[in-house]
């Protein structure tokens, strides 16, 4: 028996777990409240994508007025069916042989997915053998996921379920018919497997994590089920479709699904909610909770508690998930891009909330953005080196809204000096605190891509987003990740309130650009949304946007609204996204912006040369006195000669230098290069202290003149190149 099952409902993530229900565990653990956690997403794609599981779907189908491309899936479902166990132990990692198969054709059963091949056999070369397979499996699965969808259920997707019914749901009347309909086929398959967990474990307490829309059906379904088959026991939602669509619940008929429906953080909500359904003699107390009270909805916030700090939540804890059974797909030969869908990633946060906090579009107003509390370098790589023991994978993405620069670089040092090998990525800010050393700093320690909001490349509009940055500074600051070795990933925005069709037009131009030089090497874009809870859709006057208002009872987040500039910036959707799809795989670069869409727009502004122009500016030299100097490299072999010129001699020491890549050597005069040498060891990345420039300088100018001089020198230079870094 367990007290609390903790479930995250189909569909979120095929490769690596979502992190909720594992945050959730970690806290209890320091609570000792004994709880189990599933992720029904990854056991329901398992059981469809099997032997047996298909051979159901097939014989499930309906086969009636078939397409073309169905009805040759369907002729094929023998093969389906005798390939599809080994290409999903290939996906998880445990047939690597079976990639030379898969990639010498006619292995794999072919439909429509694999047409867009021929645009793409070149970026393979880039991406090995093992990608190109993955690649390939994936196409295969979305042959399948497409024959799904048209002949067997409708609302299936890798990553999603029934997404429409969860998506600006300002009513609960349609979700409620859906519900009392007759089952679809993946929610017997979902309710087969869950039955079998609930008699096993016996929970007190069954606690649902809703991230997205396209989980919020199969919740729901998955609530029904328990209060029919097991009415004893209390179900609660939380997670991040609550915590953003469900703060103006009204509707009573949620709660014949759900017991308690919890806000924000979920620390201390389910704390409390395990506290009074196990213990009776405990009074009522709830932090940020609706329930049910004389038929009537009501939100309980009657606990003088505070939150728990971020440091004192624990540890994430993977146990009980099925890690090495996740699938990792590639769907675009892109090596950034496939980052969300590839590998097994160990989940963490930085920083709750978000530093900047200021963004136009964003939720703001909510506590995941607004309440910013970074947690202490030391205890997140200790968090780490537990993972890694629990998982056995070393592998992290940091899941912050924007990481904080000075808190990636000392998580960075910390990583170095414990010596650690870890691959790791996150989302950031392009802000100009990521200088080129910094951005080495980061490489050093594992990071290989990061994830940033472009939004709008117009400097107008990023103004009015209160983005915080410039175009150029942004093609600065993603040269500086690029040159260091770290990919970056930029999420693009179109139709923002007031945006012209000269500034789309414009803003294309400026990524065409970026990825053009190379400083970009993955983006998406994504058309505005307003949402009910960010400055645009509190004060919608200001930005030029007129909302069009629902009586809400059940979802309140986007938000439905007239742009009073009256542009249909639906119309560019197909367009950015092609020309998009093309850049990341380095073609279709000289295409005229026409080219791209089959309506007129008007011809760019935006000088052809603008970001290198951007690049080429001359680099500021001068270096704040708090700026830390870390040294990545070994101790340097030593020699001393003496030089002669014009009868006057004089003692000078080569000191030799062993990086990864080569080695080099710099000269200079031998009382300087005592002080070097023995100044290197204490700039050690290694070392606990990280001397500053100024205290570099105070120290020089004891012995010598002009440190500057020195520090800007040519010999100097060369180390710095080579890992001598200084980082604000």
């Amino acid at each position: 028996m367990k007290d609390l099952l903790l479930i995250t409902p189909p569909f979120t993530q095929l490769n690596t777990p979502y992190p909720a229900t594992a945050y959730l565990k970690g806290f209890l653990n320091t609570k000792n409240i004994s709880a189990y956690q599933m992720d029904l997403g990854i056991e329901v794609i398992l059981a469809m994508f099997s032997k047996d599981g298909l051979t159901a779907i097939f014989e499930s189908s309906n086969i009636h007025q078939l397409t073309s491309n169905l009805q040759r899936i369907y002729n094929l479902r023998e093969d389906y069916i005798q390939t599809i166990d080994s290409v999903i132990a290939f996906l998880q990692g445990k047939n690597h042989t079976l990639a030379r198969q898969i990639c010498s054709g006619n292995f794999l059963p072919e439909a429509s997915r694999f047409q867009q091949l021929d645009d793409m056999e070149w970026a393979f070369g880039s991406m090995g053998m093992q990608d190109k397979a993955k690649h390939l499996a994936t196409l295969y699965l979305e042959d399948l996921s497409d024959f799904i969808v048209d002949c067997v259920d409708e609302n299936f997707g890798f990553s999603r379920y029934a997404e429409r019914l969860g998506r600006s749901a300002n009513s609960f009347d349609e979700l409620y018919a859906h519900l009392h309909g007759e089952l679809t086929y993946i929610d017997k398959i979902t309710l087969k497997i869950l039955s079998e967990r609930l008699n096993s474990f016996q929970p007190k307490l069954v606690c649902i994590s809703v991230p997205f829309p396209g989980n919020l059906y199969s919740a729901f379904r998955c609530a029904q089920f328990i209060k029919k088959h097991f009415p004893k026991i209390k179900v609660s939602m939380g997670g991040g479709f609550p915590n953003t669509e469900l703060r103006d619940l009204k509707d009573q008929r949620v709660f014949e699904f759900f017991d308690f429906i919890t806000l924000d953080d979920g620390e201390l909500p389910v704390e409390l909610l395990h506290d009074f359904v196990t213990l009776s003699a405990v009074e009522g107390l709830f932090k940020r909770t609706f329930l049910l009270e004389n038929n009537q909805v009501v939100y309980k916030n009657n606990t003088a508690q505070s939150d728990y700090k971020q440091s004192d939540v624990g540890t994430p804890d993977y146990s009980d998930l099925l890690l090495d059974q996740y699938i990792s797909v590639i769907e675009i030969a892109n090596p950034m891009h496939s980052l969300w869908s590839d590998g097994r990633w160990n989940k963490l946060t930085m920083a709750h909330g978000c530093y900047w906090g200021k963004c136009t579009f964003c939720d703001i107003s909510l506590d995941y953005i607004k309440l910013y509390e970074p947690i202490a370098a030391q205890i997140l790589v200790d968090r780490m080196e537990e993972m890694i023991a629990q998982t056995g994978e070393n592998g992290f993405h940091f899941v912050d809204e924007a990481a904080p620069p000075a808190l990636m670089r000392e998580v960075a040092l910390e990583i170095l000096r414990r010596k650690l090998t870890v691959t790791w990525w996150t989302n950031i800010r392009f802000e100009k605190s990521f200088s080129l050393d910094l951005c080495l700093l980061l490489k050093a320690s594992g990071c290989i891509a990061v994830s940033g909001g472009l939004e709008v490349a117009s400097d107008r509009l990023l103004a009015l987003i209160k983005k915080g940055v410039t175009v150029e500074q942004v093609a600065q600051v993603t040269r500086n990740f690029t040159e260091s070795g770290i990919m970056v990933h930029a999420y693009l925005m179109y139709g923002y309130p007031t945006q012209t069709v000269q500034e789309t037009v414009d803003s294309l131009e400026m990524v065409r650009q970026l990825f053009e030089v190379g400083v970009l090497q993955s983006g998406f874009w994504h058309q505005f949304a307003m949402t009910a809870h960010s400055p645009v859709g509190l004060f919608p006057d200001e930005f030029g946007v007129i909302p069009e208002q629902q009586e809400i009872t059940f979802a309140n987040n986007d938000i439905q609204f007239k742009d009073k500039t009256g542009i249909n910036h639906d119309q560019f959707s197909f367009g950015l996204k092609k020309s998009l799809f093309n850049y990341m795989h380095g073609i279709c670069f000289e295409y005229a912006l026409q080219d791209w869409f089959e309506f007129k727009i008007p011809k760019t502004t935006i000088p052809s040369d603008f970001i290198v122009s951007c690049l080429e500016k001359e680099t500021d030299f001068s270096v704040k006195s708090s700026a830390k100097i870390v040294w990545l490299g070994a101790k340097p072999i030593t020699e001393t000669f003496t030089k002669t010129k014009k009868s006057h001699s004089w003692e000078m020491m080569k000191l030799t230098f062993f990086d990864k890549k080569e080695t080099f050597e710099i000269v200079v005069e031998l009382e300087k290069g005592e002080w070097f040498l023995k100044t290197i060891e204490t700039l050690s990345v290694h070392n606990q202290k990280i001397l500053t420039f100024a205290n570099l300088k105070f120290d020089f100018e004891k012995q010598f003149d002009d440190f500057e001089l020195f520090w800007f020198s040519k010999p100097i230079n060369a180390i710095r190149d080579s890992g001598l870094l200084l980082v604000l």
